[in-house]
């Protein structure tokens, strides 16, 4: 099959704000065609009135569920069955899961694991497990535009995050520092180079991951705070990276 890989995204309106979906459908646009846009939630609610004039505008379709008991969504029900009819119907090449419960965790795991990526967007409250599940998870709270900026742009501007996390906090990150330096080794030549774009990879096949969500635009700028790296080829596309060693490195990466 050619053409753009298809993405359906299915948004939890009851618990999503309407103000950044012109950010999730630009980040989906770096993945694919959005040919499926659905809103999930019960439109008679007062709540969901800010979502109207977005649906309009980006060409998203209502999907009405009412409530039928107190205190449960049955709009997550309607939202998992239609994602698992489309697997299984039209079977789009990846899913857009707009939500910050984790009660959509499950379904995440079984649309991987039947083939489908998972982008995932939510709230920094979003729950560790359903944010692992996704291929990869990007929190809106504090990002106030895509930066759509590859690996060795260095004309990239920060048009993305407004929050960075400075260097100290990043490398008291355990979890982050044992990511990047197993994704750098994984992906490194006899002497130790990789990469950047190569590191990406290799992050992508260990967990979900956006650098976005620690303040930085790209995965080099992040890589650089960090301060735990050398760089080889900067500005380029074909910049490298390595652990730091005694002795700086020199020349270029590869002739």
């Amino acid at each position: 099959m050619t053409g753009k890989p298809r993405v359906a995204l299915l948004i939890d309106a009851d618990n999503s704000p309407a103000s950044k979906i012109g950010l999730i459908l630009n980040e989906l646009s770096t993945q694919g065609e959005t040919n499926i846009r659905r809103a999930y939630g019960n439109w008679k609610k007062t709540e969901l009135k800010g979502w109207e004039e977005q649906l309009h505008e980006h060409a998203i379709r209502p999907m009405q569920q009412f409530d039928y008991s107190k205190g449960k969504n049955a709009s997550d029900m309607a939202m998992v069955i239609d994602a698992l009819d489309l697997l299984y119907t039209d079977r789009p090449d990846a899913f857009g899961i707009v939500s910050s419960d984790s009660d959509f965790t499950p379904l995440v795991m079984h649309l991987r694991a039947k083939g489908a990526a998972v982008y995932g967007f939510g709230a920094r409250k979003t729950p560790e497990p359903f944010v692992n599940a996704c291929s990869r998870f990007l929190f809106l709270d504090d990002l106030r535009a895509a930066s759509g900026s590859d690996e060795g742009d260095a004309a990239d501007a920060d048009r993305g995050p407004r929050l960075r996390m400075p260097p100290a906090e990043l490398r008291q990150d355990r979890k982050l520092v044992a990511l990047l330096r197993n994704a750098v080794q994984s992906a490194a030549d006899d002497d130790g180079w990789a990469y950047v774009n190569d590191v990406r990879q290799q992050i992508g096949n260990q967990a979900s991951f956006d650098q976005r969500n620690y303040g930085y635009s790209t995965l080099t700028k992040l890589l650089a705070a960090i301060d735990l790296f050398d760089f080889a080829d900067e500005g380029t596309s074909n910049v490298s990276v390595r652990e730091k060693r005694d002795k700086p490195p020199g020349g270029a990466r590869r002739k």
